[in-house]
């Protein structure tokens, strides 16, 4: 009796192919290959030599060694290793901030020790930037039933200080001052920060840029729930309609 089986049931699960993959690539049925695995059945020469080809084998070694996977993996051909050889990419682990620590981290957000206990999210983006996760908590950016609800994540890129002027009005920011934690849409005025949020009677809160000790631009948004993109869409043509009319009305 040969190795042969044996093997190849080695060099499928070093490749990660299944029996059925494994069969249509040499022109074999499955119960074929299954046989020849279990020894029930010997293949036949030019099986034998179209298999051995297509992994750089040697004949003699596929019909009476034992191989290891080490000698598979130094084989030619598209073999793939272990899950332990295989190099894993990294996701940076980013900090987020819950209901249950917003109170401590408005005091201890410079506290490297105090961010690291910080529960973490991770994801797939750049690890050289700093990212922070901020946990909605109330429903001061929702509008016509649209927008951020309680328990929604989005995930904030720190800004720099001396860039907080520079962004854009209407960026979504959360942001550390006098004492608070707020997250709502940025407008610049001058060297003030206008805080507005998207419910339409809640006040916009107006602080002086030096007096911001940490502010996030909002990158990702991870929602509760599917947000409904085709609604949106008709609300902002309702809206639209309603602005037109009303400046019929004034030039009439």
């Amino acid at each position: 009796m040969s190795f042969f089986g044996k093997n190849i049931k080695k060099i499928r699960s070093v490749k990660g192919l299944s029996q059925q993959a494994f069969a249509e690539l040499f022109d074999l049925k499955r119960g074929t290959l299954g046989a020849y695995e279990e020894g029930r059945s010997e293949p036949k020469i030019e099986t034998i030599i179209k298999i051995a080809n297509y992994f750089s084998i040697t004949i003699d070694n596929i019909l009476t060694h034992e191989l290891t996977v080490n000698q598979l993996l130094k084989f030619k051909g598209d073999l793939t290793t272990y899950a332990e050889n295989v190099k894993r990419e990294q996701f940076a682990l980013i900090p987020c901030i819950t209901d249950g620590t917003s109170s401590e981290y408005i005091t201890l957000y410079d506290k490297e020790n105090f961010v690291k206990e910080l529960p973490t999210i991770q994801l797939p983006v750049n690890p050289a930037k700093e990212f922070r996760g901020y946990t909605v908590s109330n429903l001061e950016m929702t509008s016509h039933d649209k927008g951020f609800y309680p328990k929604d994540i989005v995930i904030g890129e720190k800004v720099p200080a001396n860039i907080i002027k520079k962004l854009n009005n209407g960026t979504l920011v959360v942001v550390v001052v006098e004492g608070r934690l707020i997250f709502r849409r940025l407008y610049i005025t001058n060297s003030n920060a206008v805080l507005r949020a998207d419910h339409k009677n809640i006040e916009d809160e107006v602080f002086p840029i030096s007096k911001i000790k940490e502010l996030w631009r909002v990158r990702y948004v991870f929602c509760r729930r599917i947000p409904e993109f085709g609604e949106n869409m008709d609300d902002k043509l309702l809206l639209i309609e309603e602005e037109l009319n009303k400046m019929k009305k004034r030039l009439l």
